[in-house]
């Protein structure tokens, strides 16, 4: 409201100096026709002093708007413009939160560059609907309003004169606005897929310099480059239309009102100063319907962000707690019949699947690359819901447990590892408040203090996105210390130990004997070694359980464990 009323006083003020140049030039033409009776006479003195002080007059009241306008043209940006910026970011806190919210599967369907581009450029392109659109949108209505008014109280006639052109831009304006949508539609499109290909093209450039793919990138990005250019300048060319159309329309209305105007004023209906009011006016003007094509663009670039920001938006997550339960876990674990297949490509990872463990105890989960064995760990943390079965923990479903409280008590382990472009300390530490000494011993435990402290900056060393400044092997003992600092109720391992050789390997293994004590572990691994330690073994085979028992009872059935057992003993 308050925008409304700053841009409405702005134009006023900014209308009024028309009505003071049109005073001004009546008196000059008014001074020029009676100077020659007042010349070389006793009143001539008195008489270039009043044209004086009346010039003067006016010439201040026209700097005086100009300066009031300006007052209330600041405050018409404050108000609007800043209340764009807080719809900005309030938005994009909003989206940033829903995308949290989201499962999974969303992730995997969707990239990463596409995400990023409806978070910033979309939202960007919503913002300037808010803020300039609204605000040269208001600027226009209510300069139209004001200027046509004082127009029509000056000679009706030639204001519909001076106004006949303006139906022609709005026919045009009606049939440009649909090739408006269709082309910023497929703008953003564009936009989205160069994000995502720049995103890629970032995160593997350790791939691309080892095939020395650059110059193959180099003409990929080229291409897209070259489609977003292609299409920015289709709409350049729509857009471009108004322009010309306004400024020739604006250039007939002058004529029409010269011409015209020019006869009333010969017949004394109007004064010299009218015809330049009028043309004021009309200039007044320009700018807003000028304005008209590029508000637009704006309100049509968007809607087309708009809708793809709903799309999201209106996307739900189907991982709901239904009793959100907060309580503290002993960490008790049962899968009963648990079938599962993946939503974004239709894959079958496991079939039947039961299984039980009992609390401060362990279970190691072998298997061939694609037997399901992550799948498992996916499903502890609640990441996917099974299609069919329930996972009980402490005997309550696991669909009771509030999320959040799940996983804050849940410590894991990707086989995926990702780095913050963080310090080591916050890596470790992950955004809770653990102190110099938990993060330590959580780092000697992973067997990873001595190389921190290998580093110039120890616990202080930045690592590059995705810890590409570390070697694999460390970049896992990071993650087991960053899993066990948070001394979890359940502890899952999915094949964090693939990195390292032999020797770290033990050690881990011999500091994780006393860390698995008083919690449930699961040890997702392809190595014999690590199965080892756990109280049960059970081997997947595509995406059942083939084999379940401990290491002696496994071994004496000569079955797949007795043949990777015999097989990690020859290497």
């Amino acid at each position: 409201m308050g925008g409304i009323i700053f841009v409405t006083l702005a134009n006023i003020f900014a209308v009024i100096p028309a009505q003071a140049v049109r005073n001004t030039i009546d008196i000059v033409a008014e001074t020029v026709s009676l100077y020659p009776f007042f010349e070389k006479s006793k009143t001539e003195t008195v008489f270039n002093t009043l044209f004086t002080k009346s010039v003067v007059y006016y010439g201040l009241l026209i700097v005086c708007m100009a300066i009031i306008r300006g007052i209330f043209m600041f405050l018409m940006r404050q108000t609007i413009i800043v209340m764009s910026r807080h719809i900005e970011y309030d938005q994009k806190n909003q989206i940033y939160a829903h995308y949290q919210t989201l499962p999974l599967s969303f992730y995997k369907k969707n990239n990463t560059g596409d995400l990023m581009a409806r978070i910033s450029e979309d939202v960007g392109k919503v913002r300037m609907y808010f803020g300039p659109a609204i605000m040269y949108g208001l600027n226009m209505i209510t300069m139209t309003i004001i200027c046509i008014s004082f127009m029509f109280s000056i000679h009706p006639k030639l204001t519909l004169w001076a106004l006949f052109p303006l139906p022609i831009l709005s026919i045009t304006i009606y049939y440009v606005n649909a090739l408006i949508e269709k082309k910023s539609s497929e703008i953003q499109k564009s936009l989205s897929k160069i994000s995502t290909f720049v995103q890629e093209a970032f995160s593997g450039i350790r791939v691309i310099k080892a095939y020395s793919r650059e110059k193959d990138s180099e003409k990929r990005f080229s291409y897209a480059a070259d489609e977003y250019f292609e299409k920015n300048l289709n709409l350049l060319k729509v857009n471009s239309i108004f322009s010309p159309s306004v400024m020739a329309l604006v250039g007939l209305s002058i004529i029409i009102v010269v011409f015209i105007g020019g006869h009333e004023v010969i017949n004394g209906n109007i004064t010299a100063g009218n015809i330049i009011e009028f043309i004021m006016y009309i200039s007044m003007l320009t700018w807003p319907f000028t304005s008209l094509g590029w508000v637009s663009s704006i309100i049509q670039r968007a809607e087309a962000s708009q809708k793809r920001i709903n799309e999201f938006l209106e996307t739900k997550t189907d991982l709901i707690s239904t009793h959100n339960y907060k309580n503290e876990i002993s960490g008790s674990i049962s899968f009963k019949n648990i079938s599962l297949t993946y939503p974004e490509s239709n894959t079958k990872a496991l079939k039947n699947v039961s299984f039980e463990v009992n609390k401060n105890t362990s279970v190691s989960i072998l298997g061939h690359t694609g037997s399901g064995k992550s799948t498992i760990a996916n499903l502890m943390c609640r990441l996917y819901d099974p299609n069919n079965g329930e996972i009980l923990i402490d005997n309550e479903n696991i669909k009771s447990y509030d999320i959040t409280s799940l996983r804050k008590q849940i410590g894991y382990v990707p086989q995926d590892v990702f780095l913050f472009s963080d310090t080591i300390k916050n890596n470790i530490s992950f955004g809770s408040n653990f102190n110099d000494i938990e993060i330590e011993n959580a780092s000697k435990n992973a067997d990873l203090h001595q190389n921190i402290i290998d580093f110039k900056d120890g616990y202080q060393t930045i690592l590059g996105e995705r810890g590409i400044s570390i070697s694999g092997g460390q970049k896992q003992r990071l993650s087991i210390a960053r899993a066990i600092i948070k001394n979890p109720k359940i502890l899952i391992l999915d094949d964090c130990l693939s990195a390292v050789d032999t020797q770290t390997e033990n050690t881990i293994l011999q500091n994780l004997q006393g860390i698995m004590q008083n919690k449930t572990t699961i040890i997702i691994s392809h190595r014999i070694s690590s199965a080892k330690l756990a109280d049960q073994i059970i081997v997947l085979d595509n995406g059942e359980i083939a084999e379940q028992g401990t290491h002696d009872e496994l071994c004496s059935k000569n079955g797949i464990y007795a043949q990777m057992y015999i097989k990690s003993l020859t290497k």
